[in-house]
């Protein structure tokens, strides 16, 4: 230790030595270094204050008296004496009226931190004013001048300092945290030059106050800090002492610093406990034991089960007669329910057969005239009006924020990379060596600059307007917004730290740096400001403002993307950020903007292109994802086209059946399917047009999901009814075609109704939700399906009539007047699905060993499929919403990418708050005196920890910012005291001597009601200045909302993000944003004279669509689950109070969601609105392949489960796969080829999901499910072969069970080899 303070004593003597020691011959206490004023400085070119020079004066210290005295008292308390005692001073008036002015604005950005204030002005009241002033300074360099009365003078231009290190040292450490609240950075970061907060230190900052080139010191000061214990030599004494910690409170009257700007002053934080980690058992994944624990729990039960049955079967070795079916109540009224919609509908059938043409005329007419209703039809692409509803608290406050404050700005960006480009060292004469990537070159610069310029020469017409826009007329100007020029539009750029000058950018200069002597150039100017991007003046002989042209600084954090830590100068992206006004839509301003926005888009392509061999530029606009998807929509239009296309060509070409090649034409049922169609479609326009009619909007996700989920439906509903009526194709002694199409529809309708009511009722509960797209959806579905089934049973029935007409007259398809002439058909018409269902696939499936292999197979699919339903993402990253070739593809990567700070989040508060109490701004502040838990403390410690807040900037403050401005040390708030304008505000640049002690405020203080009422209006529109930094035009003035009588209406505190990448982190971002702002609001509600519905609410422009993913998962499983309440109560009831079949109906569209959402997680299809919507047609569509089925069953006479269950396959499941899995199919896949990624996610792969998995549930699990836990048959009472004896007993021959019998789907087909091809299910277990 004595050796580095004896080499540091070394030091300091050749330093000495080196000056001129004649220039400061005396080093006494009470002697002077120099003394007065001695004209301008002329080595300083540039300066922001008057560069006045103190004079050579090696001689004894003045005694103040007087004006002189009273100053002192003022701006360097610490140096007057007692009232026994002389004060002497090194200064004369002048100097300390300019010291004054100095303290003045230092004060300005240092005084909410009272301890850092009082240490940064001592400093330089010692430098100037103390009497020992010759004991640590020594003048190094002078000029002669000579007084305009031709007297010589010496004046001062550079002089040594020494400070002690621990005073130096403490008086940097009071200071370095306090903050900037219009910014959320630090004051250091303008006091530290190119350094900046982060890698400032006592040296580096003093160094900078000691520079002559930063456009405030007046001289060159060499600030040499002496380690304790070391003695300079030459009677030099260090200035030393103690300094205020700034945790010291100054008097007792006074505050300590606050927590925000002294660490030492903050109470203990307790960090928030992390997000909850994964839950897991061990090592392992505890959602996956607990599920592969499930499916062995459930194996276990069914595999005991089926062993205790077969032992009772091989116990029972003779066979015994079933029990005669039930008799009780609900069976007789099941019976009774049966025959009376049988009755029902077979006499509404043959009325219908019997007027074909005169029903038809009455459901065009009634469809035709509900579908006028699209006429006023609202289609709705607004996002928010879909996803989010009118009365969700996200809406609610975003009305608030508007009404308030005016809609979000609109963002309009370019990013720059040069990819290949290498970058290149730099070594800097004034600033060192530094790296420069390969897109900060000149050439780049100077190619952004072109590109700016064209921008700021567009000119485009807004029709509507009748007029020209340019980009004044739109832009965000905040310190001109009443007549903004081009040059006060809010343009964030690397350039504007050139003021987007291209001489500025070209300029070199050559500067002496100690013995180096170099040229500086753009490159030290850029290094220097995005350091201290604040800087009026960098330290450059170049002597260039770092403030944009606007009049605002640049972030670096805004401008650049892609550095290192904070090495911006090796950035990979540069980053332009075009800030415009945002306007309502019946504005005729909003043309202007989305005018403007097209030009700029089309002037940034061409950029793009040019540029193209050697930048990489990607870009947006706001308008940039409503046009794309707008464009994406018009593009896949022909998709969906063909999609329906290829759909009505398969129910065309399947509906038919053929018996010879010369009967093709007679037996096509073309015209049948085209008008089935035109019933689906009559039903869908029907409903929407009478939604229209009721105000209710419509939407794209309707156009595309309504159609495909009603075609589906009805589709299969025609399938049976035709194939039912082609299987029964020969009629009853004495029936005519009229009875034979009511019979028909008599044993095919009360499955058709059971359906569509269910999906009617399933719809019209998911219309429940708040989400608008979805309630919509619902609701546009369930009054289409209800509309489908009304048209069938009247349309469709008389269309089947007159097809039946025509071919019984064995005339041509489509060209009815001509035919074949007379004669039937050959034989039964050629079939492919049910014979093969009939042969090989029934009795494979219903196989003693293959039953249990697929019920196991099943439960291990809904136990993989709970499990992965917890890995399924939840919501939507805005990527997907773009086309595969959307310019904004690249822009959101590039984002992603480079993006170094998140959007903007303010805290807003609504009124019923007191900002005007010293309670209430001490409940806001963040200063001095204010509360440890004030709003802007809890927002400033929950920037400590991004990673559970989101947060990464604390929030601006104009509260604080205000009573800066009121402080009376400063010149912001003056008031005229004499003149016209007595009593009227006087800007701080005014040097009119009215102004001379009109002080708002006498003292250091909070502003009592009465002058916080009036003196707020002065600050939001006073400009900052270099006299007075803090004034709030610009950064406050739209800040606070207030009434004609003052009162504060709204406020809000702007805080930064941090950097969001996926929907789950912007999820996450709101869900921690409001937890905050809860405990702000229960913190100030104490506040005495708040009201108790005062609340502060966070508020971004993505809340509003991120909201419901708070919520969509609980939402989901509500919805869901009440779309399975019908179900089971319509199965209930219309299959006779049947708990059986309703059960296993209701359990099999359980599982079919449970692996459609499993599928999704396999599939990337991540679960939000869209996904819900299309889960809740999958209710729709399983009921579709499962009610069917389970009626059949229901209703089947065959004597035990399994024959019952293969009858159901054979005959049900035949229909069902032709009208509803192959119907939905050969749309779906089409739907691959859509440009949208939307559409490709939701529509293509969720859709093929839900009809592959609803196909796999209703064709291979529910037949085994019904053979083993199936309702007791309703056969007559005398019927000897019972459920038992048909499932359990080994060895009986059990048949497929065509039809034998059954009153609701009896087959009549005459076929001669009916026994050979009779299936034998081997005795099943």
């Amino acid at each position: 230790m004595a050796g580095s303070v004896a080499l540091a004593g070394a030091v300091l003597g050749a330093l000495l030595a080196l000056a001129t020691p004649t220039l400061t011959p005396i080093h006494r206490a009470g002697y002077c270094a120099f003394y007065g004023e001695c004209g301008r400085n002329p080595e300083v070119n540039v300066s922001l204050v008057p560069s006045k020079v103190p004079c050579l004066s090696n001689t004894p210290a003045r005694a103040a008296k007087g004006v002189l005295l009273a100053l002192l008292r003022t701006v360097c308390p610490e140096l007057v004496r007692g009232d026994n005692e002389t004060t002497r001073v090194c200064c004369s008036l002048a100097q300390l009226g300019a010291l004054q002015l100095s303290v003045a604005l230092s004060g300005t950005v240092l005084s909410r931190c009272p301890a850092c204030a009082r240490n940064f002005a001592n400093l330089y009241c010692n430098n100037i004013c103390s009497p020992d002033q010759s004991l640590f300074t020594n003048v190094t360099r002078i000029v002669n001048r000579t007084t305009p009365q031709g007297r010589p003078q010496l004046a001062v231009v550079e002089y040594q300092c020494f400070y002690q290190q621990d005073f130096a040292d403490a008086s940097f450490a009071s200071c370095r945290g306090v903050r900037l609240p219009a910014t959320g950075g630090y004051a250091i970061d303008t006091m530290c030059g190119r350094y900046g907060a982060r890698l400032c230190t006592t040296q580096r900052w003093l160094d900078f106050q000691g520079d002559k080139n930063n456009g405030l010191a007046p001289l060159q000061i060499d600030f040499q800090l002496v380690p304790n214990g070391t003695q300079p030599g030459d009677a030099v004494v260090p200035l030393g002492g103690q300094a205020w910690r700034c945790n010291q409170a100054l008097s007792a009257q006074e505050q300590p610093c606050s927590c925000q700007d002294c660490a030492e002053s903050c109470p203990p934080v307790i960090a928030p406990p992390d997000p909850p980690p994964p839950f897991r058992l061990g090592n392992a994944d505890g959602a996956l034991v607990l599920c592969g624990l499930l499916f062995g729990l459930l194996a276990l039960i069914f595999i005991v089960t089926l062993l205790c049955r077969r032992r009772r079967s091989k116990e029972d070795t003779v066979p015994r007669p079933a029990p005669a079916r039930a008799t009780g109540c609900s069976a007789h009224l099941g019976d009774a329910s049966h025959r009376i919609l049988a009755r029902a509908f077979r006499w509404w059938g043959t009325l219908v057969a019997g007027h074909p043409v005169t029903v038809l005329a009455m459901a065009a007419v009634l469809a035709g005239g509900l579908s006028a209703g699209l006429v006023t039809l609202r289609l709705t692409t607004d996002p928010v009006e879909l996803w989010s509803a009118p009365g969700s608290r996200a809406r609610q406050e975003k009305a608030f924020y508007d009404q308030h404050f005016g809609p979000f700005l609109r963002t309009n960006q370019v990013i720059v990379t040069a990819p290949g480009r290498p970058s290149s060292g730099y070594e800097s004469v004034v600033l060192g060596a530094k790296n420069f990537s390969g897109v900060l070159s000149e050439e780049v610069l100077r190619a952004l600059l072109e590109l700016q310029e064209q921008l700021a020469a567009v000119t485009v017409w807004a029709p509507v307007s009748g007029r020209n826009v340019t980009l004044s007329d739109v832009c965000y100007a905040p310190l001109n917004p009443t007549a903004p020029g081009l040059g006060d539009c809010c343009v964030n750029s690397v350039t504007q730290y050139f003021q987007n000058n291209g001489t500025r950018l070209a300029m070199t200069a050559t500067q002496t740096e100690g013995k180096e002597t170099g040229t500086v150039d753009w490159r030290d100017h850029l290094i220097y400001c995005v350091n201290s991007p604040l800087s009026f003046k960098d330290i450059t002989a170049l002597e260039l403002s770092c403030m944009a042209e606007y009049g605002g600084p640049v972030f670096p954090y805004i401008a650049f993307g892609g550095y290192p830590g904070s090495e911006y100068t090796e950035a990979e992206a540069l980053i332009v950020t075009y800030s415009l006004n945002n306007f309502p839509h019946d504005d005729p301003r909003h043309e202007w903007v989305l005018s403007w926005e097209r030009r700029f888009l089309e002037v940034v392509g061409d950029f793009q292109r040019t540029h193209s061999p050697n930048l990489s530029v990607v870009f947006m606009a706001e308008r940039s994802l409503e046009d794309e998807i707008n464009r994406t929509t018009g593009e896949d239009i022909p998709v969906f086209a063909v999609s329906y296309l290829v759909v009505f060509i398969y129910i065309a070409l399947a509906l038919g059946e053929y018996t010879a090649w010369r009967r093709v034409l007679v037996e096509s049922k073309v015209t049948l399917a085209l008008g089935g169609i035109a019933v689906v479609l009559g039903a869908v326009f029907a409903s929407m047009g009478l939604l229209a009619l009721l105000g209710l909007p419509s939407s794209l996700i309707i156009l595309e999901v309504v159609p495909f989920l009603v075609l589906a439906v009805g589709a299969d509903n025609i399938f049976i009814f035709v194939q039912e009526y082609q299987q029964q194709s020969q009629r009853e002694p004495g029936e005519t075609r009229e009875q034979h199409i009511g019979r028909v529809l008599a044993q095919v309708a009360p499955s058709m109704l059971l359906c569509s009511l269910s999906e009617v009722i399933c719809f019209f509960l998911g219309a429940l939700s708040s989400m608008p797209a979805v309630r919509t959806f619902a609701l546009t579905a369930a009054v289409a399906i209800a509309f489908d089934f009304l048209l069938q049973m009247s349309g469709f029935v008389a269309l089947l009539a007159l097809d039946a007409r025509r071919q019984e007259a064995a005339r041509f398809d489509i060209c009815c007047c001509c035919g074949v002439g007379k004669g039937g058909p050959a034989g039964r018409g050629a079939r492919l699905l049910r014979p093969l269902l009939h042969r090989y696939y029934t009795p494979l499936l219903l196989h003693r060993l293959a039953r249990p292999a697929v019920v196991l197979l099943f439960l291990f699919l809904a136990c993989a499929g709970l499990y992965l339903t917890l890995q399924v993402p939840v919501g939507l990253d805005q990527e997907l919403a773009m086309p595969k070739d959307s310019y904004m593809l690249q822009y959101f990567a590039a984002l992603n990418r480079y993006l170094a700070v998140g959007v903007p989040t303010y805290f807003v508060t609504t009124g019923g708050y007191n900002f005007s109490s010293p309670a209430g701004t001490n409940g806001i502040c963040s200063s001095a005196g204010c509360a440890a838990d004030s709003l802007t403390h809890t927002i400033q410690y929950a920037t400590r920890f991004p990673n559970v807040s989101y947060l990464a900037i604390p929030a601006t403050s104009w509260v604080d910012d205000f009573l800066d401005w009121l402080n009376p040390t400063g010149r912001c708030c003056r008031i005229h005291k004499t003149g016209n304008l007595t009593g009227e505000f006087c800007p701080s640049t005014s040097s009119d001597p009215s102004c001379l002690g009109g002080q708002c405020l006498n003292a250091t203080r909070r502003p009592t009601v009465e002058e916080f009422e009036r003196f707020l209006p002065w600050f939001l529109h006073d400009r900052p200045t270099l006299q007075c930094a803090k004034g709030g035009l610009g950064a406050y003035d739209t800040a606070v909302s207030m009434d004609a009588n003052g009162t504060i209406l709204a406020s809000r505190f702007m805080a930064y993000q941090r950097p969001l990448r996926t929907s789950q982190e912007y999820t996450a971002a709101l869900r921690a944003a409001r937890a905050l702002a809860e405990e702000i609001t229960a913190t100030l509600r104490r506040v005495p004279g708040t009201h108790p519905d005062f609340r502060v609410f966070p508020y971004t422009v993505t809340y509003v669509y991120y909201e419901q993913y708070l919520t969509v998962v609980a939402e989901g499983v509500i919805t869901l689950a009440l779309c399975l309440v019908p179900t089971f109560g319509v199965s209930f009831l219309l299959l006779g109070m049947d708990l059986r079949s309703s059960a296993v109906t209701l359990l099999t569209i359980a599982m079919i969601l449970v692996d459609t959402v499993g599928a999704m997680a396999l599939w990337d299809v991540p679960y939000n609105a869209v996904a819900l919507i299309n889960l809740v047609a999958a209710v729709g569509i399983s009921v579709e392949f499962v009610s069917h089925l389970t009626c059949a069953f229901a209703h089947s006479t065959e004597p035990g489960r399994v024959r019952r269950a293969a009858e159901a396959t054979v005959n049900m499941g035949s229909k069902v796969v032709a009208g509803v899995a192959m119907t939905n199919l050969p749309g779906v896949v089409v739907l691959a080829f859509a440009k949208a990624q939307l559409i490709q996610i939701f529509f293509f792969r969720l859709n093929l999901i839900i009809t592959l998995v609803g196909l796999a549930h209703g064709l291979l699990f529910l037949p085994v499910l019904l053979s083993y836990v199936g309702p007791s048959p309703r056969a007559p009472a005398g019927d000897t072969a019972g459920d038992t004896a048909g499932d359990t007993v080994a060895g009986v021959e059990q048949g497929a069970g065509l039809a034998l019998g059954n009153p609701c789907f009896e087959d009549k087909d005459k076929d001669k080899d009916k026994d050979k091809d009779k299936a034998r299910v081997p005795g099943q277990g």
